[in-house]
Protein backbone atom coordinates (compact mmCIF):
# COMPACT_ATOMS: atom_id res chain seq x y z
CA UNK A 1 0.00 0.00 0.00
CA UNK A 2 2.79 2.45 0.88
CA UNK A 3 4.59 1.68 -2.36
CA UNK A 4 1.46 2.22 -4.43
CA UNK A 5 0.61 5.50 -2.74
CA UNK A 6 4.14 6.92 -2.78
CA UNK A 7 5.23 6.02 -6.30
CA UNK A 8 2.12 5.89 -8.45
CA UNK A 9 2.14 8.60 -11.16
CA UNK A 10 5.79 9.49 -10.50
CA UNK A 11 6.84 7.92 -13.81
CA UNK A 12 4.05 7.56 -16.34
CA UNK A 13 5.85 5.08 -18.55
CA UNK A 14 7.93 2.71 -16.43
CA UNK A 15 6.78 3.05 -12.82
CA UNK A 16 3.06 2.78 -13.52
CA UNK A 17 3.63 -0.46 -15.41
CA UNK A 18 5.76 -1.82 -12.57
CA UNK A 19 3.22 -0.95 -9.89
CA UNK A 20 0.36 -2.57 -11.77
CA UNK A 21 2.05 -5.95 -11.40
CA UNK A 22 0.08 -8.38 -9.25
CA UNK A 23 2.71 -8.49 -6.51
CA UNK A 24 1.68 -4.94 -5.54
CA UNK A 25 -2.05 -5.13 -6.23
CA UNK A 26 -3.36 -8.61 -5.36
CA UNK A 27 -3.89 -7.66 -1.71
CA UNK A 28 -4.97 -4.20 -0.56
CA UNK A 29 -5.40 -3.23 3.08
CA UNK A 30 -7.01 0.12 3.93
CA UNK A 31 -7.01 -0.54 7.69
CA UNK A 32 -4.10 -0.19 10.09
CA UNK A 33 -3.91 -2.53 13.09
CA UNK A 34 -1.66 -1.44 15.95
CA UNK A 35 0.34 -3.70 18.25
CA UNK A 36 -2.52 -3.52 20.74
CA UNK A 37 -5.18 -4.44 18.17
CA UNK A 38 -6.51 -0.91 17.84
CA UNK A 39 -8.07 -0.29 14.43
CA UNK A 40 -7.21 2.80 12.39
CA UNK A 41 -8.43 3.63 8.90
CA UNK A 42 -6.11 5.30 6.43
CA UNK A 43 -6.25 9.08 6.32
CA UNK A 44 -8.78 10.68 3.96
CA UNK A 45 -6.12 12.15 1.60
CA UNK A 46 -4.71 8.66 1.06
CA UNK A 47 -8.18 7.23 0.42
CA UNK A 48 -8.79 10.08 -2.05
CA UNK A 49 -5.58 9.35 -3.94
CA UNK A 50 -6.42 5.66 -4.24
CA UNK A 51 -10.00 6.22 -5.36
CA UNK A 52 -9.14 8.90 -7.93
CA UNK A 53 -5.79 7.83 -9.37
CA UNK A 54 -4.88 4.29 -8.35
CA UNK A 55 -7.82 1.90 -8.00
CA UNK A 56 -9.33 2.62 -11.45
CA UNK A 57 -6.06 1.36 -12.98
CA UNK A 58 -5.48 -1.73 -10.83
CA UNK A 59 -8.95 -2.94 -9.73
CA UNK A 60 -8.82 -5.96 -12.03
CA UNK A 61 -5.78 -7.32 -10.15
CA UNK A 62 -7.28 -7.04 -6.66
CA UNK A 63 -8.05 -10.43 -5.09
CA UNK A 64 -8.16 -9.51 -1.40
CA UNK A 65 -9.53 -6.31 0.14
CA UNK A 66 -9.48 -5.17 3.78
CA UNK A 67 -11.49 -2.03 4.46
CA UNK A 68 -13.46 -0.09 7.05
CA UNK A 69 -17.15 -0.48 6.22
CA UNK A 70 -17.61 3.30 5.97
CA UNK A 71 -15.22 3.42 2.98
CA UNK A 72 -16.25 0.20 1.24
CA UNK A 73 -18.84 1.70 -1.11
CA UNK A 74 -16.51 4.42 -2.31
CA UNK A 75 -13.67 1.98 -2.92
CA UNK A 76 -15.77 -0.60 -4.76
CA UNK A 77 -17.33 2.04 -7.01
CA UNK A 78 -13.92 2.74 -8.57
CA UNK A 79 -13.97 -0.46 -10.66
CA UNK A 80 -15.53 -3.85 -11.36
CA UNK A 81 -13.05 -5.96 -9.34
CA UNK A 82 -13.60 -9.10 -11.44
CA UNK A 83 -11.05 -11.13 -9.43
CA UNK A 84 -11.99 -10.05 -5.90
CA UNK A 85 -12.66 -13.18 -3.80
CA UNK A 86 -11.67 -12.17 -0.26
CA UNK A 87 -13.27 -9.34 1.74
CA UNK A 88 -12.50 -8.28 5.31
CA UNK A 89 -14.83 -5.61 6.74
CA UNK A 90 -14.19 -3.69 9.95
CA UNK A 91 -16.90 -1.95 12.02
CA UNK A 92 -19.51 -4.26 10.55
CA UNK A 93 -23.16 -4.07 11.70
CA UNK A 94 -26.69 -5.07 10.73
CA UNK A 95 -27.36 -1.83 8.83
CA UNK A 96 -24.56 -2.74 6.46
CA UNK A 97 -26.28 -6.03 5.62
CA UNK A 98 -29.64 -4.45 4.84
CA UNK A 99 -27.99 -1.81 2.66
CA UNK A 100 -25.40 -3.78 0.68
CA UNK A 101 -26.04 -7.53 0.96
CA UNK A 102 -29.18 -7.39 -1.18
CA UNK A 103 -30.21 -8.19 -4.74
CA UNK A 104 -30.66 -4.44 -5.33
CA UNK A 105 -27.08 -3.65 -4.32
CA UNK A 106 -24.67 -2.27 -6.91
CA UNK A 107 -22.17 -4.86 -5.68
CA UNK A 108 -24.45 -7.88 -5.86
CA UNK A 109 -22.30 -9.57 -8.51
CA UNK A 110 -19.23 -9.31 -6.25
CA UNK A 111 -20.86 -10.46 -3.03
CA UNK A 112 -23.20 -13.09 -4.36
CA UNK A 113 -20.99 -14.68 -7.02
CA UNK A 114 -17.32 -13.89 -6.37
CA UNK A 115 -16.63 -13.72 -2.63
CA UNK A 116 -15.37 -17.00 -1.18
CA UNK A 117 -13.70 -15.62 1.96
CA UNK A 118 -15.61 -13.20 4.21
CA UNK A 119 -14.27 -11.82 7.50
CA UNK A 120 -16.54 -9.54 9.55
CA UNK A 121 -15.09 -7.59 12.47
CA UNK A 122 -17.65 -6.25 14.94
CA UNK A 123 -17.17 -3.45 17.40
CA UNK A 124 -20.53 -3.34 19.19
CA UNK A 125 -21.57 -5.11 22.38
CA UNK A 126 -24.67 -7.27 22.37
CA UNK A 127 -27.72 -8.33 24.33
CA UNK A 128 -30.08 -11.31 24.16
CA UNK A 129 -32.36 -9.62 21.62
CA UNK A 130 -29.63 -8.68 19.17
CA UNK A 131 -28.07 -12.15 19.45
CA UNK A 132 -31.25 -13.87 18.24
CA UNK A 133 -31.73 -11.24 15.56
CA UNK A 134 -28.18 -11.65 14.26
CA UNK A 135 -28.45 -15.44 14.14
CA UNK A 136 -31.34 -15.38 11.68
CA UNK A 137 -31.26 -12.03 9.92
CA UNK A 138 -27.50 -11.61 9.67
CA UNK A 139 -25.53 -14.85 9.93
CA UNK A 140 -28.14 -17.12 8.40
CA UNK A 141 -28.87 -14.60 5.66
CA UNK A 142 -25.18 -14.23 4.78
CA UNK A 143 -24.81 -17.97 4.22
CA UNK A 144 -27.76 -17.89 1.84
CA UNK A 145 -26.78 -14.70 0.00
CA UNK A 146 -23.10 -15.52 -0.60
CA UNK A 147 -23.56 -18.47 -2.91
CA UNK A 148 -19.90 -19.51 -3.14
CA UNK A 149 -18.76 -18.77 0.40
CA UNK A 150 -16.04 -21.14 1.64
CA UNK A 151 -14.70 -19.21 4.62
CA UNK A 152 -16.69 -17.13 7.13
CA UNK A 153 -15.15 -15.53 10.23
CA UNK A 154 -17.20 -13.54 12.73
CA UNK A 155 -14.68 -11.89 15.03
CA UNK A 156 -14.44 -8.96 17.40
CA UNK A 157 -12.43 -5.79 17.70
CA UNK A 158 -10.79 -6.07 21.14
CA UNK A 159 -12.06 -5.46 23.82
CA UNK A 160 -15.62 -5.70 22.49
CA UNK A 161 -17.58 -8.92 22.63
CA UNK A 162 -18.46 -11.24 19.82
CA UNK A 163 -22.05 -11.45 18.67
CA UNK A 164 -22.63 -15.15 19.31
CA UNK A 165 -24.74 -17.57 17.35
CA UNK A 166 -27.79 -18.92 19.18
CA UNK A 167 -30.24 -21.55 17.91
CA UNK A 168 -32.43 -21.75 21.01
CA UNK A 169 -36.07 -21.98 19.83
CA UNK A 170 -34.89 -21.57 16.26
CA UNK A 171 -34.84 -24.19 13.47
CA UNK A 172 -31.40 -25.71 12.96
CA UNK A 173 -31.71 -25.06 9.23
CA UNK A 174 -31.30 -21.35 10.04
CA UNK A 175 -27.55 -21.77 9.60
CA UNK A 176 -26.88 -24.01 6.60
CA UNK A 177 -24.28 -24.14 3.82
CA UNK A 178 -23.20 -26.74 1.29
CA UNK A 179 -19.98 -24.85 0.41
CA UNK A 180 -18.53 -23.55 3.69
CA UNK A 181 -15.27 -25.27 4.65
CA UNK A 182 -13.94 -22.84 7.30
CA UNK A 183 -15.91 -21.15 10.08
CA UNK A 184 -14.75 -18.96 12.97
CA UNK A 185 -17.58 -17.97 15.30
CA UNK A 186 -18.72 -17.48 18.88
CA UNK A 187 -21.77 -19.49 20.03
CA UNK A 188 -23.89 -18.89 23.10
CA UNK A 189 -24.58 -22.45 24.28
CA UNK A 190 -23.06 -25.90 23.94
CA UNK A 191 -26.25 -26.89 22.12
CA UNK A 192 -25.44 -24.29 19.46
CA UNK A 193 -22.03 -25.82 18.90
CA UNK A 194 -23.54 -29.29 18.49
CA UNK A 195 -26.07 -27.90 16.03
CA UNK A 196 -23.26 -26.46 13.91
CA UNK A 197 -21.65 -29.85 13.40
CA UNK A 198 -24.89 -31.81 13.04
CA UNK A 199 -24.78 -32.13 9.27
CA UNK A 200 -25.67 -28.55 8.36
CA UNK A 201 -22.12 -27.70 7.27
CA UNK A 202 -21.12 -30.88 5.47
CA UNK A 203 -17.98 -29.44 3.83
CA UNK A 204 -16.58 -28.01 7.06
CA UNK A 205 -12.92 -28.88 7.66
CA UNK A 206 -11.85 -25.96 9.88
CA UNK A 207 -13.88 -24.88 12.91
CA UNK A 208 -12.81 -22.15 15.34
CA UNK A 209 -15.37 -21.69 18.09
CA UNK A 210 -15.83 -20.01 21.48
CA UNK A 211 -18.61 -21.37 23.70
CA UNK A 212 -20.02 -18.94 26.26
CA UNK A 213 -22.29 -21.23 28.26
CA UNK A 214 -22.17 -25.03 28.52
CA UNK A 215 -25.95 -25.38 28.92
CA UNK A 216 -27.07 -28.55 27.20
CA UNK A 217 -30.48 -30.07 26.53
CA UNK A 218 -29.80 -33.81 26.74
CA UNK A 219 -33.18 -34.58 25.16
CA UNK A 220 -31.78 -33.47 21.78
CA UNK A 221 -29.80 -36.05 19.85
CA UNK A 222 -27.05 -34.67 17.62
CA UNK A 223 -25.04 -36.44 14.96
CA UNK A 224 -21.30 -36.14 15.64
CA UNK A 225 -20.09 -38.05 12.58
CA UNK A 226 -19.25 -34.85 10.71
CA UNK A 227 -16.52 -34.10 13.26
CA UNK A 228 -14.48 -36.75 11.44
CA UNK A 229 -14.14 -34.34 8.51
CA UNK A 230 -12.35 -31.72 10.60
CA UNK A 231 -8.69 -31.06 9.86
CA UNK A 232 -8.38 -28.01 12.12
CA UNK A 233 -10.28 -27.40 15.37
CA UNK A 234 -10.02 -24.58 17.93
CA UNK A 235 -12.14 -24.45 21.09
CA UNK A 236 -12.33 -21.95 23.95
CA UNK A 237 -14.54 -22.57 27.00
CA UNK A 238 -14.50 -20.97 30.44
CA UNK A 239 -15.73 -22.10 33.85
CA UNK A 240 -16.14 -25.79 33.05
CA UNK A 241 -16.75 -28.35 35.78
CA UNK A 242 -18.36 -31.73 35.09
CA UNK A 243 -19.04 -30.52 31.54
CA UNK A 244 -15.40 -31.09 30.67
CA UNK A 245 -15.58 -34.86 31.23
CA UNK A 246 -19.17 -35.30 30.05
CA UNK A 247 -19.41 -32.92 27.09
CA UNK A 248 -15.92 -31.92 25.92
CA UNK A 249 -13.78 -35.06 26.12
CA UNK A 250 -16.20 -37.25 24.09
CA UNK A 251 -15.85 -34.84 21.14
CA UNK A 252 -12.24 -35.85 20.61
CA UNK A 253 -13.21 -39.47 19.94
CA UNK A 254 -14.62 -38.33 16.60
CA UNK A 255 -11.58 -36.31 15.50
CA UNK A 256 -9.34 -39.04 14.13
CA UNK A 257 -8.40 -36.96 11.07
CA UNK A 258 -7.51 -33.81 12.96
CA UNK A 259 -4.18 -32.19 12.03
CA UNK A 260 -4.28 -28.96 14.04
CA UNK A 261 -5.79 -28.50 17.51
CA UNK A 262 -6.08 -25.40 19.71
CA UNK A 263 -7.65 -25.58 23.17
CA UNK A 264 -8.18 -22.93 25.84
CA UNK A 265 -10.14 -24.44 28.73
CA UNK A 266 -10.67 -23.36 32.33
CA UNK A 267 -11.93 -26.19 34.51
CA UNK A 268 -13.18 -26.00 38.11
CA UNK A 269 -13.99 -28.53 40.84
CA UNK A 270 -11.78 -31.39 39.67
CA UNK A 271 -10.05 -33.84 41.97
CA UNK A 272 -6.79 -33.80 39.98
CA UNK A 273 -4.93 -31.37 37.75
CA UNK A 274 -4.96 -31.74 33.99
CA UNK A 275 -1.43 -32.93 33.15
CA UNK A 276 0.53 -34.52 30.33
CA UNK A 277 -0.75 -38.02 31.04
CA UNK A 278 -4.35 -36.84 30.89
CA UNK A 279 -3.78 -34.90 27.66
CA UNK A 280 -2.22 -37.91 25.96
CA UNK A 281 -4.64 -40.59 27.19
CA UNK A 282 -7.86 -38.58 26.85
CA UNK A 283 -7.14 -36.36 23.83
CA UNK A 284 -4.05 -36.99 21.71
CA UNK A 285 -4.47 -40.75 21.54
CA UNK A 286 -7.55 -40.22 19.36
CA UNK A 287 -5.70 -38.02 16.83
CA UNK A 288 -2.98 -39.95 14.96
CA UNK A 289 -2.72 -37.28 12.23
CA UNK A 290 -2.18 -34.36 14.63
CA UNK A 291 0.97 -32.30 14.01
CA UNK A 292 0.15 -28.92 15.65
CA UNK A 293 -1.20 -28.53 19.19
CA UNK A 294 -1.53 -25.16 20.97
CA UNK A 295 -3.20 -25.24 24.36
CA UNK A 296 -3.82 -23.70 27.75
CA UNK A 297 -5.54 -25.66 30.52
CA UNK A 298 -6.35 -23.93 33.79
CA UNK A 299 -7.54 -26.37 36.47
CA UNK A 300 -8.85 -25.61 39.97
CA UNK A 301 -9.01 -28.44 42.51
CA UNK A 302 -9.94 -28.78 46.16
CA UNK A 303 -6.93 -29.88 48.21
CA UNK A 304 -6.27 -31.61 51.51
CA UNK A 305 -3.83 -29.48 53.54
CA UNK A 306 -2.42 -32.64 55.14
CA UNK A 307 -1.42 -34.22 51.83
CA UNK A 308 1.71 -33.36 49.85
CA UNK A 309 0.93 -31.21 46.82
CA UNK A 310 2.19 -31.64 43.28
CA UNK A 311 4.89 -29.18 42.27
CA UNK A 312 5.53 -27.51 38.93
CA UNK A 313 8.28 -30.05 38.24
CA UNK A 314 5.91 -32.93 39.02
CA UNK A 315 3.43 -31.65 36.43
CA UNK A 316 6.07 -31.02 33.77
CA UNK A 317 7.50 -34.53 34.22
CA UNK A 318 4.23 -35.93 32.89
CA UNK A 319 5.02 -34.45 29.45
CA UNK A 320 8.38 -36.18 29.01
CA UNK A 321 7.08 -39.13 27.01
CA UNK A 322 4.72 -37.06 24.86
CA UNK A 323 5.97 -36.12 21.42
CA UNK A 324 5.24 -32.41 21.33
CA UNK A 325 7.06 -29.90 19.17
CA UNK A 326 6.28 -26.95 21.44
CA UNK A 327 7.89 -26.15 24.75
CA UNK A 328 5.55 -26.65 27.72
CA UNK A 329 5.29 -24.26 30.67
CA UNK A 330 3.46 -24.68 33.96
CA UNK A 331 2.25 -22.44 36.81
CA UNK A 332 1.07 -24.03 40.08
CA UNK A 333 -0.39 -22.04 42.99
CA UNK A 334 -1.94 -23.22 46.26
CA UNK A 335 -4.23 -20.88 48.20
CA UNK A 336 -6.00 -22.09 51.33
CA UNK A 337 -7.92 -25.21 50.23
CA UNK A 338 -7.65 -24.60 46.49
CA UNK A 339 -4.94 -25.52 44.01
CA UNK A 340 -4.67 -23.89 40.59
CA UNK A 341 -2.57 -25.23 37.74
CA UNK A 342 -1.96 -23.63 34.34
CA UNK A 343 -0.28 -25.74 31.69
CA UNK A 344 0.26 -24.22 28.29
CA UNK A 345 2.30 -24.47 25.14
CA UNK A 346 4.81 -21.82 24.13
CA UNK A 347 4.65 -19.35 22.62
CA UNK A 348 1.41 -18.50 24.46
CA UNK A 349 -1.13 -17.91 21.67
CA UNK A 350 -4.17 -16.60 23.56
CA UNK A 351 -5.31 -13.07 24.37
CA UNK A 352 -6.32 -13.58 27.99
CA UNK A 353 -4.88 -15.29 31.06
CA UNK A 354 -6.56 -15.62 34.42
CA UNK A 355 -5.90 -16.43 38.04
CA UNK A 356 -2.13 -16.13 38.26
CA UNK A 357 -0.36 -14.98 41.41
CA UNK A 358 3.10 -13.97 42.60
CA UNK A 359 4.66 -17.05 41.04
CA UNK A 360 4.78 -17.08 37.26
CA UNK A 361 7.58 -17.74 34.73
CA UNK A 362 9.86 -15.00 33.44
CA UNK A 363 8.67 -15.14 29.86
CA UNK A 364 7.01 -12.58 27.61
CA UNK A 365 3.32 -13.08 26.81
CA UNK A 366 3.09 -11.02 23.63
CA UNK A 367 -0.48 -12.05 22.81
CA UNK A 368 -2.13 -11.46 26.19
CA UNK A 369 -4.40 -8.41 26.32
CA UNK A 370 -6.50 -9.32 29.37
CA UNK A 371 -5.05 -10.50 32.69
CA UNK A 372 -6.56 -11.47 36.02
CA UNK A 373 -4.18 -11.70 39.01
CA UNK A 374 -5.13 -13.18 42.37
CA UNK A 375 -3.19 -14.20 45.47
CA UNK A 376 -3.30 -14.39 49.26
CA UNK A 377 0.29 -13.13 49.40
CA UNK A 378 0.73 -9.36 48.92
CA UNK A 379 1.55 -7.97 45.49
CA UNK A 380 4.44 -5.60 46.03
CA UNK A 381 5.78 -2.96 43.66
CA UNK A 382 8.37 -5.32 42.20
CA UNK A 383 5.61 -7.74 41.24
CA UNK A 384 3.93 -5.10 39.08
CA UNK A 385 7.28 -4.40 37.43
CA UNK A 386 7.38 -8.06 36.41
CA UNK A 387 3.79 -7.91 35.16
CA UNK A 388 4.61 -4.89 32.97
CA UNK A 389 7.63 -6.70 31.52
CA UNK A 390 5.93 -10.05 30.91
CA UNK A 391 2.70 -8.58 29.50
CA UNK A 392 3.89 -5.62 27.41
CA UNK A 393 0.64 -5.20 25.42
CA UNK A 394 -1.81 -5.53 28.30
CA UNK A 395 -5.11 -3.68 27.84
CA UNK A 396 -7.28 -4.99 30.69
CA UNK A 397 -6.15 -5.87 34.21
CA UNK A 398 -8.09 -7.18 37.20
CA UNK A 399 -6.38 -7.26 40.61
CA UNK A 400 -7.77 -9.37 43.46
CA UNK A 401 -5.81 -9.36 46.71
CA UNK A 402 -7.05 -8.39 50.17
CA UNK A 403 -3.59 -8.40 51.77
CA UNK A 404 -1.83 -5.05 52.34
CA UNK A 405 1.43 -4.39 50.58
CA UNK A 406 4.67 -4.53 52.57
CA UNK A 407 5.25 -1.66 54.94
CA UNK A 408 7.52 1.26 54.12
CA UNK A 409 10.06 -0.13 56.59
CA UNK A 410 10.19 -3.46 54.73
CA UNK A 411 10.70 -1.58 51.48
CA UNK A 412 13.57 0.47 52.92
CA UNK A 413 15.23 -2.71 54.16
CA UNK A 414 14.86 -4.33 50.74
CA UNK A 415 18.02 -5.42 48.94
CA UNK A 416 16.89 -3.57 45.84
CA UNK A 417 15.67 -0.09 46.71
CA UNK A 418 16.07 0.95 43.08
CA UNK A 419 13.32 -1.46 42.00
CA UNK A 420 11.07 -0.25 44.80
CA UNK A 421 11.30 3.32 43.53
CA UNK A 422 10.98 2.51 39.81
CA UNK A 423 8.02 4.15 38.08
CA UNK A 424 6.14 1.49 36.11
CA UNK A 425 4.29 2.24 32.90
CA UNK A 426 1.46 0.26 31.37
CA UNK A 427 1.34 2.11 28.04
CA UNK A 428 -1.69 0.32 26.56
CA UNK A 429 -3.86 -0.39 29.61
CA UNK A 430 -7.38 0.95 29.03
CA UNK A 431 -9.39 -0.93 31.68
CA UNK A 432 -8.46 -1.48 35.33
CA UNK A 433 -10.51 -3.44 37.88
CA UNK A 434 -9.25 -2.82 41.44
CA UNK A 435 -12.45 -3.09 43.45
CA UNK A 436 -11.76 -6.50 45.00
CA UNK A 437 -8.47 -5.62 46.65
CA UNK A 438 -6.84 -3.85 49.56
CA UNK A 439 -6.72 -0.06 49.44
CA UNK A 440 -2.93 -0.26 48.98
CA UNK A 441 -3.44 -1.39 45.37
CA UNK A 442 -5.66 1.57 44.60
CA UNK A 443 -2.84 3.74 45.89
CA UNK A 444 -0.34 1.75 43.81
CA UNK A 445 -2.19 2.27 40.53
CA UNK A 446 -3.52 5.80 40.95
CA UNK A 447 -0.31 7.32 42.34
CA UNK A 448 1.63 8.50 39.29
CA UNK A 449 4.92 8.38 41.21
CA UNK A 450 4.51 4.59 41.25
CA UNK A 451 2.62 3.65 38.07
CA UNK A 452 1.78 5.53 34.88
CA UNK A 453 -1.42 4.71 32.99
CA UNK A 454 -1.47 7.11 30.03
CA UNK A 455 -4.45 5.49 28.25
CA UNK A 456 -6.67 4.36 31.12
CA UNK A 457 -10.33 4.86 30.15
CA UNK A 458 -12.31 2.57 32.45
CA UNK A 459 -11.83 2.23 36.19
CA UNK A 460 -13.71 -0.20 38.43
CA UNK A 461 -13.05 0.69 42.05
CA UNK A 462 -14.64 0.79 45.49
CA UNK A 463 -15.94 4.32 45.85
CA UNK A 464 -15.19 4.74 49.55
CA UNK A 465 -11.59 3.64 49.04
CA UNK A 466 -11.29 5.92 46.03
CA UNK A 467 -12.34 8.88 48.18
CA UNK A 468 -9.63 8.04 50.72
CA UNK A 469 -6.81 7.54 48.20
CA UNK A 470 -7.63 10.68 46.22
CA UNK A 471 -8.37 12.70 49.38
CA UNK A 472 -11.83 13.43 48.06
CA UNK A 473 -10.48 14.02 44.53
CA UNK A 474 -8.06 16.77 45.62
CA UNK A 475 -4.74 14.87 45.63
CA UNK A 476 -2.61 15.94 42.68
CA UNK A 477 -0.54 12.76 42.24
CA UNK A 478 -3.73 10.74 41.66
CA UNK A 479 -5.04 12.97 38.87
CA UNK A 480 -2.78 12.09 35.95
CA UNK A 481 -3.73 8.40 35.65
CA UNK A 482 -7.42 9.28 35.60
CA UNK A 483 -7.40 12.15 33.12
CA UNK A 484 -8.92 10.00 30.36
CA UNK A 485 -11.37 8.15 32.59
CA UNK A 486 -14.84 9.42 31.89
CA UNK A 487 -17.11 9.87 34.88
CA UNK A 488 -19.58 7.27 33.67
CA UNK A 489 -16.77 4.73 33.39
CA UNK A 490 -15.95 4.79 37.09
CA UNK A 491 -17.84 1.81 38.48
CA UNK A 492 -18.79 2.10 42.13
CA UNK A 493 -19.00 -1.19 44.00
CA UNK A 494 -22.21 -1.50 45.97
CA UNK A 495 -22.28 -3.58 49.13
CA UNK A 496 -25.39 -4.06 51.24
CA UNK A 497 -24.95 -5.83 54.57
CA UNK A 498 -28.30 -7.42 55.35
CA UNK A 499 -29.08 -9.42 58.45
CA UNK A 500 -30.97 -12.01 56.47
CA UNK A 501 -30.16 -15.52 55.41
CA UNK A 502 -29.58 -16.14 51.74
CA UNK A 503 -32.64 -18.38 51.55
CA UNK A 504 -34.93 -15.65 52.85
CA UNK A 505 -33.84 -13.21 50.17
CA UNK A 506 -33.73 -15.64 47.25
CA UNK A 507 -36.96 -14.29 45.67
CA UNK A 508 -35.10 -11.03 45.05
CA UNK A 509 -31.77 -12.36 43.78
CA UNK A 510 -32.80 -12.20 40.13
CA UNK A 511 -33.49 -8.49 40.46
CA UNK A 512 -29.83 -7.66 41.07
CA UNK A 513 -27.17 -6.93 38.50
CA UNK A 514 -23.96 -8.95 38.57
CA UNK A 515 -22.02 -5.97 39.93
CA UNK A 516 -24.11 -5.82 43.12
CA UNK A 517 -22.50 -7.84 45.91
CA UNK A 518 -24.80 -9.00 48.69
CA UNK A 519 -22.95 -9.91 51.87
CA UNK A 520 -25.02 -12.53 53.68
CA UNK A 521 -25.16 -12.74 57.45
CA UNK A 522 -26.70 -15.88 58.89
CA UNK A 523 -28.05 -14.71 62.24
CA UNK A 524 -30.28 -17.47 63.60
CA UNK A 525 -30.89 -15.54 66.83
CA UNK A 526 -32.42 -12.60 65.00
CA UNK A 527 -35.26 -14.24 63.11
CA UNK A 528 -37.66 -11.51 64.11
CA UNK A 529 -35.25 -8.89 62.76
CA UNK A 530 -34.73 -10.84 59.55
CA UNK A 531 -38.46 -11.14 59.05
CA UNK A 532 -38.80 -7.44 59.69
CA UNK A 533 -36.26 -6.64 56.96
CA UNK A 534 -37.93 -9.10 54.61
CA UNK A 535 -41.28 -7.42 55.18
CA UNK A 536 -39.66 -4.05 54.55
CA UNK A 537 -38.24 -5.21 51.23
CA UNK A 538 -41.62 -6.62 50.24
CA UNK A 539 -43.18 -3.30 51.10
CA UNK A 540 -40.63 -1.38 49.02
CA UNK A 541 -41.04 -3.68 46.04
CA UNK A 542 -44.80 -3.30 46.24
CA UNK A 543 -44.42 0.47 46.17
CA UNK A 544 -42.40 0.37 42.98
CA UNK A 545 -44.04 -2.43 41.03
CA UNK A 546 -47.60 -2.90 39.87
CA UNK A 547 -49.13 -6.11 41.31
CA UNK A 548 -49.51 -7.81 37.94
CA UNK A 549 -45.85 -7.13 37.20
CA UNK A 550 -44.37 -8.40 40.44
CA UNK A 551 -43.59 -11.80 38.99
CA UNK A 552 -41.47 -10.30 36.25
CA UNK A 553 -37.85 -9.37 36.69
CA UNK A 554 -37.35 -5.90 38.04
CA UNK A 555 -34.81 -5.14 35.30
CA UNK A 556 -37.70 -5.26 32.83
CA UNK A 557 -39.86 -2.90 34.90
CA UNK A 558 -37.78 -0.32 36.68
CA UNK A 559 -34.10 0.70 36.40
CA UNK A 560 -32.43 -1.61 38.89
CA UNK A 561 -30.14 1.10 40.27
CA UNK A 562 -33.24 3.07 41.32
CA UNK A 563 -34.92 0.06 42.92
CA UNK A 564 -31.86 -1.15 44.79
CA UNK A 565 -30.89 2.36 45.81
CA UNK A 566 -34.40 2.95 47.07
CA UNK A 567 -34.32 -0.27 49.11
CA UNK A 568 -30.93 0.60 50.57
CA UNK A 569 -32.10 4.11 51.44
CA UNK A 570 -35.19 2.81 53.21
CA UNK A 571 -33.32 0.14 55.13
CA UNK A 572 -30.63 2.56 56.24
CA UNK A 573 -33.30 4.60 57.97
CA UNK A 574 -33.41 1.87 60.61
CA UNK A 575 -29.93 1.48 62.14
CA UNK A 576 -30.97 -1.67 63.97
CA UNK A 577 -30.99 -3.74 60.82
CA UNK A 578 -28.01 -2.33 58.90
Amino acid sequence: MDVLYSLFDVDKQRLDILLQESIFTNTLNFVLTTLTDDILSLADPIIDQFCINILPKIHYNVKSLTVDSIYMERILLTGNYPNLTELKLFNFNDKFVSHYFTVESSFRHIFQRQITDLILVFKDDFNEITIKYYTIDIYGYILKFFENLKHLSIIRSFPYYYLPLIFRNRPLTTFFSSTLSKLSIHVMYYDDFLALVDGHLKQLTTLIVVITDMKYDSSHIYNMDNLRNLKCFSLQCYGLSNEYDIQILPLFHYMSNLEELTLYLTIDSRTTFIDGNHIYNKILIHMPQLHTFNFCFCTDIRIDPLVNHLSKDDIQQTFINIKCQQQIECIVNYLDLTGTCHIFSLPFMFDDLGSIGNTFPSIIFNHVRKLWIYDKIPFNHEFFIRIAWSFPLLKELCVINDKPQSSILDTLNSNDNQLSSTIIEYPYLISLHISDCHIDYIEEFLNDTKIRLPHLMKLTVNYDKLIIVTENFTRDITRLNCTKVKKERITMDRFLYIKLTEQQLKPYIDTLYDDVDVIWQDDSDSKHRSQYVLNKINEIFNERVEPEEQAAKMTDIWPIENVWGYIKEKLEEDDSIM
